[in-house]
């Protein structure tokens, strides 16, 4: 299989797209360049991932406002998908991205996710550039499978545009599988290019449902 984050030192996104007017969708275009199947060679990813978005329609309830956008499983396909959706800065406070693997739901109440939790990152209000880096860098994480047995664990990740700080994380399977969820939180806090003395905390699923305040409580620090 090969290795998304090794072609991504070989292909470089595009520009943003400019932002959307108010209320229009962000979604994928379509290419209006046909290639015959004989010209394209493609490099499989060892999972499928599908693109989820999210945005906050008051009117609708929370599983109506979440839909797929699409999903593949080539670093040429997830390239084509990057560079042709609106950048992560560009989306409306209220609006959410979504990287899962095929098969679960970015949800707490998916059966993959139930009994897991999440790497979680608070951004604050970087600058646009910024944003952008932090989502294509845990974007490449996640396909790249860079955690080896531990990717397994991975199940997607999600980043919150909010307007008072957005966030990012790493979803994970079982929480209780210490060695699995520490070494998938050092690499992830690796590819951020974190400081060593900034900290991200794990946050089991479980916790973060039934917390009385803001903020549930760490099971993990790295």
């Amino acid at each position: 299989m090969a290795s998304a984050v090794a072609v991504s030192q070989e292909e470089k996104p595009h520009d943003c797209k400019t932002t959307k007017s108010e209320g229009e969708n962000e979604t994928p275009t379509q290419s209006k360049e046909v290639v015959g199947p004989q010209e394209v060679i493609k490099h499989p990813l060892q999972n499928k991932w599908a693109l989820w978005f999210f945005k906050n329609d008051k009117s609708k309830s929370w599983a109506d406002n979440l839909r797929i956008i699409t999903s593949f499983d080539t670093v040429e396909d997830f390239w084509a998908l990057f560079n042709h959706i609106q950048c992560a800065s560009k989306l409306q406070s209220g609006c959410d991205y979504s990287l899962f693997k095929d098969g679960i739901k970015p949800m707490w109440e998916d059966g993959k996710n139930k009994a897991g939790g999440r790497w979680l990152v608070n951004l604050g209000r970087p600058k646009p550039q910024d944003v952008d880096r932090f989502w294509l860098e845990s974007l490449l994480f996640l396909i790249g499978e860079s955690c080896d047995d531990e990717s397994e664990l991975v199940n997607g990740g999600v980043i919150n545009v909010r307007s008072k700080g957005n966030k990012i994380a790493v979803w994970t399977g079982n929480y209780k599988k210490e060695e699995g969820i520490m070494k998938i939180g050092r690499g992830f806090k690796e590819v951020l290019h974190l400081p060593p003395k900034t900290l991200i905390s794990y946050e089991a699923h479980a916790d973060t449902m039934s917390k009385t305040g803001s903020v549930a409580k760490s099971r993990y620090v790295v």
